[in-house]
Order: structure tokens, then sequence, then C-alpha cells
């Protein structure tokens, strides 16, 4: 059992993504159903809200028009909740096209995850940073880390994700802890969220509760409990990583 009865530590609810239908029948698409999922996440005890945006054929898009409207769903439902949204290159892969879309934005989130390994993603950082925007910074990888502390980045942001995406609980741990040691030994002491793919997330995530660190539950993430039984949906899921926190 992990106690931090001082404090609650931070949960992220993460939404949706590029789950599909096949892999959850609960993910939610349209701005109605992302509000709805963060309205229960919230009352469930996230603290922050992290979204894909869709457009109106069901494909991820960084465009202005789906975006603002799932900020103002959320907003209208939650508000004062933090909204993160993403700016993952697997929407758009061309760092100008994905930086011109950005910019384009006419409603702003107050965060947005920002992957360290990702072409570009300085400039967009930087884009973001000039309105206002806090950086989640994402890490995938080892190698993520050692760019981001290069980047010199890390005093302009709000928290640092460590994400790693190995299948297997054991890796994934080692290797959320190898991210933490690289961002660690360089002296950067931001708020870290640890969290993972499906059920290797919740070894990292009991890992980071020891470290006294946040982390993110979601469909986005996993799709299963715990245990390995199948989650009804967001909001259990964020049930389930706070229950972990002892």
């Amino acid at each position: 059992m992990v106690c931090h009865a001082a404090r609650m530590l931070l949960v992220q609810a993460c939404l949706n993504g590029s789950r599909t239908d096949a892999e959850h029948p609960a993910v939610p698409r349209t701005p109605a159903a992302i509000a709805e999922a963060a309205r229960a996440s919230v009352e469930a005890g996230a603290g922050v809200v992290h979204v894909h945006a869709y457009d109106d054929h069901g494909a991820e898009t960084l465009a202005p028009e789906p975006c603002a409207a799932v900020l103002r769903a959320i907003r209208a439902l939650v508000p004062g909740v933090p909204v993160s949204l993403t700016t993952s290159a697997e929407i758009e892969a061309d760092p100008a096209a994905r930086h011109a879309l950005v910019a384009s934005w006419t409603e702003l989130p107050d965060l947005v995850t920002a992957n360290q390994g990702e072409p570009g993603i300085a400039e967009l950082c930087a884009l973001l940073l000039g309105r206002g925007v806090g950086i989640e910074a994402g890490l995938l990888t080892a190698d993520d880390a050692r760019a981001f502390v290069a980047s010199g980045l890390a005093d302009r942001c709000t928290r640092v994700l460590m994400e790693p995406l190995d299948a297997g609980p054991a890796p994934a741990v080692a290797h959320a802890a190898e991210m933490e040691r690289i961002v660690g030994e360089a002296g950067i002491t931001l708020e870290q969220v640890h969290h993972g793919d499906g059920l290797a997330g919740w070894a990292v995530m009991r890992r980071g509760y020891e470290r006294g660190h946040g982390t993110r539950a979601g469909i986005e993430d996993m799709t299963v409990l715990p245990d390995g039984s199948p989650a009804s949906g967001n909001a259990a899921l964020v049930r389930a990583a706070i229950a972990l926190q002892g």
C-alpha cells in the first residue's frame, strides 16, 4: 500500500487518444461525449483532463474548430478544471503543418502534451508558451529524456510526463526509472507524472506513487483495471488509480 496521507497525488484523466471502438466501446469522440467523460472523471477524482479532438469523420485532428468545440464543451461541464490537448505528431507528422494548425487555434487549452522526441517540438513549445499555454513535456524513451535535458526547456514547463510504452510491467518500470534518473541527475525538479500503456501502466503507476509522483489513467492509456478485468470507462479507471494510492 502506498500512503501519502498528507496529500492526494495528482491523477490526470486521459479520455480517448487513438483508441478504437474495438479496443473499448466507450471511447468518447464527440464534444458532448468527451465533456461527459470529463465530468465523470473529475467527479471520480481527476484533477486534470487530457483529450484529443476528432473531426466529423471520427479521425483525430489538430484543426482549430474541433479543438475549440471540445474545449468549450468540457469547460461548460467542469469549469475551472485544467484541460490538456495533445500535439502528437501521430496526428500530423509534418512539423510545419502541425505548427500551422496549432498556431491557428482560436480557443486555447490550459496545457498541451508535447512529446520531446518529435521533430519541431522545440518550436511548437515556444509558440505555445508565447500564447500562455502550459507545457507537459512528454518523455517516451531515455533518448527523449536526454533531449529534454539538453533543450533547456525544463524551467518553462508545468510538469514532465514519464510514459514508457513497454508492454511488460518489469521493462516499463525499469524504463520509467531510467528516465527519472536522467531528469533527476540534471537537477530538474519539475512535478512528474508517471504512466504507461495497458496493464504495464499500473505497475509504472505504483512505482511512481512510491516515489511521490502523480499519474494518468483513462482509456487512452489502458482499457483494463489493475487485476486485468475490463474497465467500464474512464471514470472507473480514474477511481482505480486513486484507490492505488491507499
